[in-house]
């Protein structure tokens, strides 16, 4: 699960279908993996969402709490492989390393991924990734 979807599980000026996905699945046990850039990625959103005049500072601080909540599991292997593997997808796929972050945790996993990024599905669809959009 992306930031984009994580997102639009916090903010309520953004519901999508794919956050309700997403959500069900982790309901129901499955796993969801996120790399460690995800918490910073996901806290700079809601501050932007502030900023942006999007959400008050009482909705962003609940949604603080919530992220906390999430049943996520930080992957450590994605700074490692930042430099070789990560670095290759960003490559091959014209993404930003944060994208491919996303795109090589799915790949080693063997799972799905969520996003709300057009670019990224499209390149996970290539890289034979099943994509929540």
């Amino acid at each position: 699960m992306d930031g984009s979807v994580t997102l639009s599980l916090l903010l309520p000026d953004e519901r999508f279908s794919v956050g309700a996905e997403a959500t069900r699945a982790m309901e129901r046990g499955t796993p969801t993996y996120v790399p460690v850039h995800w918490w910073l990625e996901t806290a700079n959103g809601l501050l932007m969402a502030e900023r942006r005049k999007r959400a008050t500072q009482a909705d962003i601080n609940e949604s603080l709490l919530l992220l906390k909540r999430l049943p996520v599991m930080t992957d450590d292997e994605t700074t490692p492989r930042c430099g070789a593997d990560t670095f290759f997808l960003a490559r091959q796929y014209a993404l930003t390393i944060y994208d491919a972050a996303y795109l090589e945790l799915a790949l080693r996993r063997k799972s799905a991924l969520a996003t709300l990024d057009k670019a990224l599905a499209a390149a996970a669809s290539s890289a034979g990734v099943a994509v929540l959009i």
